[in-house]
């Protein structure tokens, strides 16, 4: 599998009350985007960005990161033949990512995400 980009899914209890202290104080002030449970913020002078996470809304585990990839399907087969546990199965989800979570050896849940073009 080849990661094009990772991003940390912070998890908060609101993200309303939280956000302001990721935007005012850490300058990640562009919301990329906002589905209630999850939303984005970034840095337009610098491009770093979070995702603030309150509860993943499909899956049965929250994530600790998101792994980008150009083949999710691939990734699929990939952890699958490696033998890796799949918390949640590879899903076109509502909002237009196509994705699946693998447990890490360690115990941390990732989500492995394909954006659509």
């Amino acid at each position: 599998m080849r990661a094009s980009r990772i991003t940390a899914n912070l998890r908060v209890a609101d993200l309303d009350a939280a956000k302001g202290f990721y935007r005012d104080f850490l300058g990640l002030s562009t919301e990329e985007f906002n589905l209630g449970w999850v939303a984005r913020y970034t840095s337009p002078d610098s491009g770093v960005n979070l995702q603030l996470v309150t509860r993943d809304a499909s899956a049965p585990e929250d994530s600790v990161i998101s792994v980008h990839t150009d083949d999710v399907e691939g990734a699929y087969l990939q952890a699958q033949e490696l033998g890796l546990e799949i918390v949640h199965p590879l899903t076109t989800e509502a909002w237009g990512v196509r994705r699946f979570f693998v447990r890490a050896p360690d115990g941390n849940v990732i989500n492995i995400v394909q954006h659509r073009d």
